[in-house]
């Protein structure tokens, strides 16, 4: 060896590149030239394998060249990536899909994944130049994006983000019956109150499903802008249950205004109770899984405030309860403090409920309520041996009370949860979907 090739050989360790004896040998008998130029070379700035880079304009972008010589420094890829929202976002919305595209390159690889890992679905083009996202987003969440493309050279270029989807500033919520994990009757529909009008019924009612078990039918019907109700087309079948699906959240139920809940509410059907109040006999008649359990004598509506006909559902219970005239429009009439055993029946004030105050002889006997059904009770409430008593507690939430004879028209179906008094073809005349 010369003393010049001495010079020129390079050291094991140096800060350009570590070297072995067997990289020298081979780069003496393959490529002589290369050698002399990579062991001279101390000046190269090229960040070799970085393959990533910082986009402005709007967009994470990925794909540099290098400053240094083709001949003296490694190649990378030229294809450059960008993505949307760009890196770091704080209040990316949640209503837009997330775009990755590449130029001089081709995707290989795009995974879009909420703080939980979870990943969202997207649709890769098929010139393979884009990505977007076809899952949906949620709002006030923080999501990850991985990104990869190669170039026509088959080098590789990749880029990591991450943004924060904003929170809406005006939203809605939905106030649903029956409640979670209750056992309720056989008349018992699912019903949903907005705190907002709903403008958008359609994309509303698919963000609300009602399934059953044994399976049925279910039907949305809108009352209102603010109101929605499920039921089978005939009664639950006893021991049935329910499980109703809100997945509210980020849907636009009216222009600017997005729901927030996602959440299941189950419930249980119990046995099976229906009442028919006969008013022209007076009478009470409860069925009790298909049986007559109980027939009771009641007083009605007068002729000057009659009760309203048709099948109306039990939608609150009080074991005690304050009635006056005056909150139903009927002036001074009366004002009882502590009507025991009160069902209601309507949202307008109807209800069946013990009656202490009354004649015993008018039981059975004559009509003179101001539109509710009274049985015979006690004052206080607490006699077992009264009808009041006894039907009250043989009653629940859910049960149906049809009152027939009544002389006057039939209930409002949105008056309380009536909408059995609506034909099949006509509920289901008021879904949205």
């Amino acid at each position: 060896m010369t003393a010049r090739e001495r010079r020129n050989r390079p050291t094991e360790g140096t800060t350009e590149g570590t070297w072995t004896r067997r990289g020298v040998l081979a780069g003496l008998l393959g490529a002589p030239v290369l050698l002399i130029a990579a062991c001279n070379d101390t000046k190269s700035t090229g960040a070799a394998g970085t393959g990533t880079g910082a986009g402005a304009s709007g967009g994470a972008t990925a794909g540099a060249s290098a400053t240094g010589s083709a001949s003296n420094s490694p190649k990378t890829s030229v294809a450059k990536i960008t993505v949307l929202p760009a890196d770091e976002a704080a209040n990316a919305s949640f209503t837009q899909p997330v775009t990755v595209t590449v130029t001089a390159g081709t995707l290989s690889s795009v995974r879009l994944a909420d703080s939980t890992g979870q990943a969202v679905e997207g649709r890769l083009a098929a010139d393979s130049a884009s990505w977007t996202s076809t899952g949906t987003l949620t709002s006030g969440t923080k999501y990850t994006v991985a990104a990869a493309a190669t170039d026509a050279d088959g080098l590789e270029s990749d880029v990591n983000t991450t943004f924060t989807t904003t929170t809406p500033a005006n939203t809605f919520v939905g106030y649903f019956t029956p409640e979670n994990g209750s056992v309720v009757g056989v008349g018992m529909p699912v019903s949903i109150n907005f705190n907002k009008p709903i403008t958008d019924r359609e994309a509303v009612q698919k963000a609300i499903t009602v399934t059953a078990q044994p399976g049925v039918e279910i039907v949305g019907h809108w009352f209102s802008s603010t109101r929605l109700d499920f039921r089978p087309e005939d009664y639950w079948a006893a021991g049935t249950k329910v499980t109703l699906k809100l997945r509210l959240k980020d849907v636009e139920g009216a222009k600017g205004y997005y729901g927030t809940q996602s959440k299941d509410v189950r419930f249980t059907v119990g046995r099976s109770q229906t009442s028919v109040v006969d008013l022209a006999a007076k009478t009470l008649t409860v069925t009790t899984d298909g049986q007559v359990s109980a027939t009771y004598p009641i007083s009605g509506g007068s002729p000057e405030h009659k009760t309203w006909g048709g099948r109306m559902v039990i939608s609150e219970q009080f074991q005690q309860t304050k009635m006056d005239s005056t909150t139903v429009g009927l002036g001074d009439e009366y004002n009882i403090p502590d009507v025991p055993h009160a069902q209601r029946l309507t949202t307008s004030g109807t209800f069946i409920h013990g009656n202490y105050w009354s004649p015993a002889a008018i039981f059975g006997g004559q009509n003179t309520s101001h539109g509710c059904v009274g049985l015979q009770d006690a004052k206080g409430g607490e006699d077992p041996s009264t009808n009041g008593y006894k039907f009250y507690k043989s009653s629940m939430v859910g049960d149906v009370v049809e009152v027939v004879n009544s002389g006057d028209k039939t209930v409002e179906p949105s008056n309380g949860l009536n909408g059995w008094n609506m034909t099949w073809a006509a509920w289901k005349a008021g879904s949205a979907v």
